[in-house]
């Protein structure tokens, strides 16, 4: 059975791109997407190439960015826009091959197999047709990885930036990707490439020579799946454009104007974010049984807790309940907070969803969950009717530290 071709296109520099797009001024300056200083969401999104030569990196933060590229000029992201101008790259892509799969707002994977025929194009020429008119049309530029399965094809697009096509055969991905770090291996995240490192795997062709079975007694399950990224065996297909992709966590997170220290104020935040959480797993109509919360310190580093629950819920109350747990007993008192966020997972569909309840809880916990989900339910529905500030579940107004009630 011969090999499919997928592509991965990768807008380059997507946000900063699309800025240039509107003032073309800044094409000749070292510029960067960044949030409100000011608010201290000042951290990059998007940088050009200028500024990438000053070394300025997704991540860093406004200062660091100042400081590495003292004439860099910030502008604030506008995601609505950037989702427009991602709508038409996805249209020309959609005109090839009608499997074409949105990894982000930047990012699509394609299946051309059938597509090549009809066009009578090679896969080079097919991707270098792809970057002609998204360059043309669109007044952006994308990479493309050419290859026979979608791992490959991410790291083709990022082997070669900007405007480029790179084509991973099951000819040349041992000289073109073995040689690389094995931190480049898509997945291969910072953990685990230090416990690899400690074992003596250092490139990508490290992994793939050694045995399977060593792999899984370093990493587990992640170290098969690695150990088979590296050897090009991904058979994962490219969806549909279009097609339903399963909602497997819900969250929300805020970065607040200063640090935060009180009880009051992190319980407020929490309330403000879980109301958040819960009414968009209500609108799905999905119930989770994993509350998460991630801290964020001031020098930038994390804590990340999560807790399993005994029933699934999209309850306000029971998320923020769970989520100050959390906060209480992985958090030292005083310990200053730079950013929360609140997550549910592991999601279920609300009709769906289940409990096996003993007499007592039909009598006590269970018949008070049941209310509980129709007082909800009512607000909701009084938030739809009458506007979003009308009923707010206990949540107070802190403009202090950047939590207002919606309207």
């Amino acid at each position: 059975m011969p090999d499919r071709i997928i592509f991965h296109a990768d807008c380059n520099n997507f946000f900063a791109s699309c800025e240039c797009l509107e003032r073309p001024e800044l094409k000749d300056v070292p510029m960067a997407v960044a949030g409100d200083p000011e608010n201290r969401v000042g951290v990059v999104v998007a940088k050009n190439e200028l500024a990438k030569k000053y070394g300025v990196k997704t991540t860093d933060t406004v200062y660091a960015a100042r400081k590495k590229c003292p004439g860099i000029v910030f502008v604030p992201p506008r995601h609505r826009y950037y989702g427009e101008i991602s709508r038409r790259v996805n249209a020309i892509y959609c005109e090839y091959t009608e499997y074409v799969e949105p990894a982000s707002i930047d990012e699509s994977y394609l299946d051309v197999t059938q597509a090549l025929p009809f066009y009578g194009m090679a896969p080079e020429a097919l991707a270098d047709e792809l970057r002609r008119r998204i360059r043309q049309e669109i007044g952006i530029t994308i990479s493309v990885g050419v290859s026979f399965c979608k791992i490959f094809a991410k790291m083709g697009s990022d082997y070669k930036k900007p405007d480029a096509t790179t084509v991973v055969t099951r000819e040349n991905y041992r000289d073109l990707l073995w040689p690389l770090p094995v931190s480049d291996l898509l997945f291969a995240g910072h953990a685990a490439v230090k416990k690899l490192n400690g074992k003596g795997i250092r490139t990508i062709g490290d992994l793939a020579r050694a045995r399977p079975e060593a792999m899984r007694g370093i990493l587990g399950k992640q170290g098969d799946m690695l150990w088979r990224y590296a050897n090009g065996i991904d058979d994962a297909p490219v969806a549909l454009f279009g097609a339903h992709r399963e909602i497997k966590s819900v969250s929300r997170g805020r970065t607040f104007p200063r640090d935060l220290t009180a009880p009051q104020e992190i319980h407020t935040a929490i309330v403000y974010l879980t109301d958040e959480v819960a009414r968009n797993l209500r609108r799905h109509r999905l119930k989770g049984e994993v509350v998460s919360v991630q801290i964020r310190r001031p020098d930038m580093t994390d804590i990340s807790r999560q807790t399993t629950l005994d029933h699934p819920t999209y309850l306000q109350h029971e998320i923020q309940q769970t989520a100050m747990e959390l906060i209480e007993a992985h958090w030292r008192a005083g310990d200053p907070i730079r950013a929360i966020t609140v997550g549910v997972g592991k999601l279920v569909d609300a009709e769906a969803a289940t409990e096996q309840l003993t007499l007592f809880d039909l009598m006590g916990q269970g018949a008070s969950r049941q209310k509980r989900e129709r007082l909800e339910a009512a607000v909701e529905d009084l938030r739809k009717k009458y506007g979003d500030g009308s009923v707010t579940l206990g949540i107070q107004e802190n403009a202090d530290i950047g939590l207002r009630r919606r309207k």
